[in-house]
């Protein structure tokens, strides 16, 4: 599998922009087939936080590995 880096090195400047200000939303369709389409992680549908909105959501690892990109840390110091 790909690293995250090596993904996320790939997306239009606007996707990763767009993933680290809505980090943990609801990922819109285009952006989900945007990171599959480069080798990262799929999106999982299921509920929203108050379970009456379903959409597409990337797992707690990947939510996590965002933050840090957005709070200029390096992922692999967590490693």
């Amino acid at each position: 599998m790909m690293s995250n880096e090596q993904w996320w090195s790939k997306l239009q400047p606007a996707t990763r922009e767009w993933l680290i200000a809505n980090n943990g939303a609801a990922v819109p369709e285009r952006v989900a087939n945007e990171v599959a389409a480069v080798g990262g992680p799929v999106a999982v549908k299921q509920a929203g936080e108050d379970d009456t909105q379903p959409g597409l959501f990337y797992p707690d690892e990947i939510l996590d590995w965002v933050e840090e990109i957005a709070n200029n840390e390096d992922p692999e110091d967590s490693a």
